[in-house]
């Protein structure tokens, strides 16, 4: 157990390291916010397809084909007690704001922040994992989540059923089902391209966080709130509910992680276009993304415990 909350506190600082790179990019006006705009449109629509289809590039068997049903069935069963939850959350806060806060306490930046880090630190598998909660996350966030912010007005089933996600990972199962392997140049050129995921998406997210008011950020006694609920009490209560699952130490372990990730930088972006409270949002997917250094490694830690 020490050795895995070595590696993921190590992991963590890299990330985060790397983070400071887009941030001083940031603050020297390097990266303004078209440029940030445009990246975190390469990387949604380019790179994290890409590293979804390699993470499926993998020889296709009975044992796989039932370790993937499997994963499907532990996120199913983590997301659906997430919304059950969730409407007990932030009760007397403004409407203009529950919604917001709801979302942000149970949705995470699984693509930017989640996939580079179970890459980093169980390798393949785990990425195959959060590319497999990635499609849950976009469907997801399109349908409850957009309902949860903007009301029923809101909610696109297109929008639900095609997205970078959805679409990369039907690429990537149709390429494991039919066992084809993207070899020669195309098969390098999706490696290379998946490669950028985990130093693209942190400059991009250290860019943001360049433009933002961390003072605001650090002062909302109300957002370190909702950074527990995000970054202490899901991954708690995911590794009790997903306890039946530990062993499988891979499967139990990037779930756990990935709960634990900070607040989805979609939510400030889905405030905006409904006219909620873009601030709130904003600060928050700050606050999380800062503190998330301390607690994911925590978060790990509490796997290997439970894993045994």
């Amino acid at each position: 157990m020490i050795q895995q909350l070595q590696v993921v506190a190590g992991s963590v600082l890299t990330l985060f390291l790397l983070m400071a790179v887009g941030y001083w990019f940031g603050k020297r006006g390097t990266l303004q916010e078209d440029t940030l705009s445009r990246l975190s449109t390469v990387l949604l629509y380019a790179v994290v397809p890409c590293a979804m289809i390699n993470a499926f590039q993998a020889q296709r068997t009975p044992e796989t084909d039932a370790w993937l049903l499997r994963a499907f069935l532990a996120l199913g069963i983590s997301y659906g007690l997430y919304m059950l939850l969730c409407p007990l959350l932030y009760r007397r806060e403004d409407p203009a704001r529950r919604g917001v806060l709801r979302f942000a306490a149970i949705y995470g930046n699984v693509g930017f922040m989640g996939l580079p880090l179970v890459q980093s630190v169980l390798g393949d598998s785990g990425a195959m994992v959060a590319a497999v909660s990635l499609v849950v996350f976009n469907v997801l966030t399109f349908v409850h989540g957009a309902v949860l912010i903007g009301g029923t007005g809101n909610f696109s089933l297109k929008k639900a059923l095609i997205n970078p996600g959805t679409v990369g990972f039907l690429i990537s199962i149709l390429l494991y089902l039919t066992g084809i392997p993207l070899a020669g140049p195309i098969g390098d050129g999706v490696k290379y391209m998946a490669s950028l995921n985990t130093p693209l998406a942190m400059i991009v997210i250290g860019g943001q966080m360049a433009k933002a008011n961390l003072g605001a950020a650090f002062r909302d006694k109300r957002l370190y709130a909702v950074s527990a609920v995000k970054l202490i009490g899901l991954p708690l209560l995911t590794a009790l509910v997903l306890f039946p699952f530990r062993d499988d130490t891979v499967l139990y372990t990037a779930l756990v992680l990935l709960s634990g990730s900070p607040t989805a930088g979609v939510t400030s972006i889905f405030a905006q276009s409904m006219q909620k409270d873009t601030g709130t949002a904003a600060r928050q997917v700050t606050l999380s993304t800062l503190l998330c250094i301390l607690t994911l490694p925590l978060a790990a830690a509490l796997a290997g415990l439970l894993a045994g």
